[in-house]
C-alpha cells in the first residue's frame, strides 16, 4: 500500500525537509513536491541573501514578491585584485607600480561609494516593518592569496549553526587547511617567516567613501560590521552611515586596532561613532563594540596590545548606554572610566546586561585601584534596576580574567564569579558594596565562586573569551572562531621585529 506525502505527520515532513537543507542539495527542484515545500523553500532561500556588486541591480526585482521573507543581507564589497610587485621590499616601490597602486586605491574608494549609495537607495524603498539585518564586509580576493592564507570571508552564522558537513566545526575546517607558498613564507602548511610590514599596511589600509549624505533606510534594524573586514573606515564615515537607519535596534561593530601617532591607537573614530549614536538612533537597544587586535602583528595593534583609552572617550558611551538594554564594549574604553561617578548621577532604566574590559584586571595591578573600580561598578549597578548580569573582563596572551555579577532571579541566588589565570583577593568593602546591590533588588544572599584558568591555554584574547565563558555576547560567534583559527595558523610564526 503506497503512501502519499500528506499522509506523513507534519513533524516527519519537517524533519525530512530540514535534513535536505543540511545535506546542501539543490532545493529548487524540490519546490514542486507540494505547496507546503514551495513555501518552506522560499522561506529558506530568501531569509538570508548574499549580495555582490554584480547582483545588486537584481536585488529589487529578485525580492519583490518575497521581500517580507528577507531577514539578513550580506553585502560583499570586493576591492580590486593586487599582484606581488614589491612583495619583498616596500609596497609599490617601483615608480610605475606606485602610480598603479594609487589608481587602484582611487577606484576602490569610488566603487565602495557608488555601491553603498546604490544599495541604500534600493533598501530605502523597502517597507519599514519587521526586522532586517545588514551585514557589510569589505575585502580583496588577493588578501588570502599572498601572505595571509588563513584569512576567511564568511557570512554571519548563528552559534548553533557553526558545524559543517561531517560534524566538523568551521574552526576545524579552517585550521586543517594546508598552505604551500614558499614565496610568501608558507611551506607545507607552516609559516616559516613573517610578512613585511607593508603587507599589513595593504590589508589594513583605509577606505575613504566620498559620501556627504546617504538615503534614509528605515527597513534596516540591525547592522553588522565584523572583524573579517580589516580595512578601516575613515573618521566620521560610520557616523554618517548609522544616522541613515532611523529604526536601528542593534549594532555589532568589530573594528581592528589601528595605529595612531606615534604607534598608539586613536580614539577619534570611536568618539565619532558613539557621538552619532548619542544624537540619533533613539530606537537602539543593543550595542556591541569589539576592538580586535593580534599580538603577533607588527601593525596594527601588535605586541603593544594594551589600549590606553582616554577617560573622555567613555562619556558619550555612558550617555548612549542610558537608553540601551545591552551594552558590550571591549578594549575601546576602560571600565574604571565608565564607572567614574564624579559626574552628575546617572541611571540606566533599561539596561539588563553590561560587558566591559579593564586593564586593572591584570596581575600586579594595585589592589586599591582594582577594588575602587569594582566598588564603583557596584554603585553604578544600584542605578540599573533591570540589571541581570554585569561582566568586567580582560584577556590577551597568557592572561584571562573575569569578574561576573549575576542578579538573583526566581529561586536563583545572586552570585559573584571570579574566573582567571590568577587569584584576585576581594576586600570586604567590595563584597559589602555588591551585597547592597543584591539587597536593593530583593535578594537575600550573595554567593562567591572562584575558578582557575590555565595560563598555558590562553594564546590570545579570543582564547580568553572562550575559557572565561562570558555570558554576555562580546562579538559574533563566527568572528570568535575566525580569530581562534587565525591564531592557530600563526602559532609557529616568528615574531616580527
Amino acid at each position: 500500500m503506497g503512501f502519499e506525502w500528506n499522509d506523513f505527520p507534519q513533524e516527519i515532513r519537517l524533519l525530512i525537509f530540514e535534513a535536505l537543507i543540511q545535506d546542501g542539495c539543490s532545493l529548487g527542484p524540490l519546490a514542486t513536491v507540494s505547496r507546503e515545500w514551495q513555501m518552506k523553500i522560499e522561506q529558506h532561500n530568501f531569509a538570508r541573501i548574499k549580495l555582490t556588486p554584480s547582483r545588486l541591480p537584481e536585488l529589487d526585482s529578485m525580492t519583490r514578491r518575497n521581500r517580507a521573507l528577507v531577514d539578513y543581507i550580506w553585502i560583499c564589497l570586493e576591492l580590486e585584485d593586487y599582484d606581488c610587485t614589491g612583495c619583498k621590499s616596500c609596497m609599490w616601490s617601483v615608480d610605475g607600480e606606485l602610480v598603479k597602486g594609487h589608481a587602484r586605491e582611487y577606484r576602490d574608494h569610488g566603487n565602495v561609494t557608488g555601491i553603498m549609495h546604490y544599495l541604500f537607495y534600493i533598501l530605502g524603498t523597502w517597507d519599514p516593518s519587521g526586522h532586517l539585518t545588514l551585514d557589510i564586509s569589505i575585502h580583496s580576493p588577493s588578501d588570502s592569496k599572498h601572505w595571509f592564507k588563513y584569512l576567511t570571508f564568511m557570512p554571519d552564522t548563528p552559534a548553533d549553526k557553526l558545524v559543517g558537513r561531517g560534524g566538523h566545526s568551521i574552526e576545524e575546517m579552517i585550521s586543517n587547511s594546508t598552505y604551500h607558498d614558499p614565496h610568501h613564507g608558507w611551506v607545507a602548511g607552516v609559516r616559516h617567516f613573517a610578512p613585511p610590514k607593508h603587507a599589513f599596511r595593504r590589508v589594513f589600509r583605509t577606505i575613504m567613501p566620498w559620501w556627504a549624505e546617504l538615503p534614509s533606510v528605515p527597513a534596516v534594524t540591525s547592522l553588522l560590521l565584523r572583524q573579517q573586514t580589516r580595512r578601516k573606515w575613515t573618521e566620521g564615515s560610520l557616523a554618517l552611515m548609522v544616522a541613515c537607519f532611523p529604526r536601528l535596534e542593534e549594532i555589532h561593530h568589530e573594528p581592528w586596532r589601528h595605529k595612531g601617532s606615534p604607534w598608539k591607537p586613536k580614539d577619534a573614530d570611536f568618539r565619532h561613532l558613539v557621538d552619532a549614536l548619542r544624537r540619533s538612533n533613539k530606537s537602539l537597544k543593543k550595542l556591541v563594540i569589539f576592538e580586535n587586535f593580534n599580538q603577533r602583528y607588527p601593525y596594527p595593534g601588535g605586541r603593544n596590545s594594551v589600549r590606553s583609552s582616554h577617560p573622555a572617550s567613555s562619556w558619550n558611551l555612558v550617555m548612549v548606554s542610558r537608553r540601551l538594554e545591552h551594552l558590550a564594549a571591549s578594549f575601546v574604553v576602560d571600565a574604571s572610566h565608565f564607572f567614574d561617578l564624579k559626574s552628575p548621577k546617572k541611571t540606566w532604566p533599561r539596561l539588563t546586561s553590561l560587558v566591559l574590559t579593564s586593564n586593572l584586571l591584570t596581575p600586579g595591578t594595585s589592589s586599591v585601584e582594582t577594588g575602587a573600580m569594582l566598588q564603583a561598578a557596584a554603585a553604578a549597578a544600584m542605578r540599573m534596576p533591570k540589571l541581570e548580569m554585569m561582566e568586567i573582563w580582560n584577556g590577551r596572551k597568557g592572561l584571562a580574567a573575569l569578574f561576573q555579577y549575576q542578579a538573583p532571579r526566581d529561586i536563583r541566588p545572586a552570585t559573584i564569579t571570579w574566573r582567571g589565570t590568577w587569584e584576585l583577593a576581594m576586600k570586604p568593602a567590595v563584597i559589602q558594596a555588591w551585597e547592597a546591590v543584591v539587597h536593593l533588588c530583593g535578594g537575600w544572599r550573595l554567593y562567591l565562586v572562584r575558578e582557575q584558568v590555565d595560563e598555558a591555554v590562553i594564546k590570545s584574547h579570543a582564547d580568553a573569551i572562550h575559557h572565561l565563558k562570558l555570558a554576555g555576547q562580546v562579538m559574533r560567534p563566527i568572528s570568535l572562531l575566525q580569530i581562534r583559527a587565525e591564531q592557530k595558523a600563526l602559532e609557529r610564526l616568528p615574531m616580527v621585529e
